[in-house]
């Protein structure tokens, strides 16, 4: 019987250490400092540690969002687009077969009349031509506001690209100049 109480004390304690050995308790991963998270590589040139640092950047970020206005972690949304610039192209391509008919028509009832004394036939032939020329052409123009719009649409975006970047420039400018004030060099 005290075997048996021994032999099971045993197994406990191997059972016990293997749970403690499968959870043992591992160190937190370090969190992503501000400066990596900006871009930047900032070292402690004074011998600052990790915690020190990360306090100084603390203090830094919200320096430099004060002086720029600027919050990188927390961007402005981009501006509303205005109206698209395609309406008053969408307005003149509204009677394109009408117009080619009226032209169609008239242009063939002077031919129908000279070649044959029939105005009337002529007139209906060149309205039908007509009618398909007016509807070439606004497919070819609708195209062509098509193309403007995204080309506009495109320039658009690059700009808004190309401000955000000068905004994050800007920001990065100054929460360098607040590291490299503490003792930091940053890069």
């Amino acid at each position: 019987m005290i075997r048996s109480a021994r032999s099971s004390s045993v197994l406990l304690g191997i059972a016990l250490s293997s749970v403690a050995f499968g959870q043992a308790p591992t160190a937190p991963a370090p969190a992503k400092p501000l400066s990596s998270s900006l871009g930047l590589v900032v070292f402690p040139a004074k011998g600052q540690s990790a915690q020190v640092q990360s306090q100084d950047e603390g203090e830094c970020y919200t320096w430099a969002k004060g002086q720029t206005g600027i919050d990188p972690m927390n961007p402005a949304p981009p501006p509303a687009q205005a109206a698209s610039t395609s309406q008053p192209a969408a307005q003149q391509q509204g009677g394109q077969r009408l117009r080619g008919a009226a032209r169609g028509a008239a242009a063939g009832a002077v031919i129908g009349e000279v070649a044959s004394d029939d105005a009337g036939k002529g007139a209906a032939i060149g309205a039908t031509a007509g009618v398909l020329k007016g509807g070439a052409e606004s497919r070819k123009q609708k195209e062509q506001a098509q193309q403007q719009a995204a080309q506009q649409q495109q320039q658009a975006a690059q700009q808004q690209q190309a401000a955000v970047q000068q905004q994050k420039d800007q920001f990065n400018k100054g929460f360098a100049a607040c590291l490299e004030a503490k003792g930091y060099t940053v890069k």
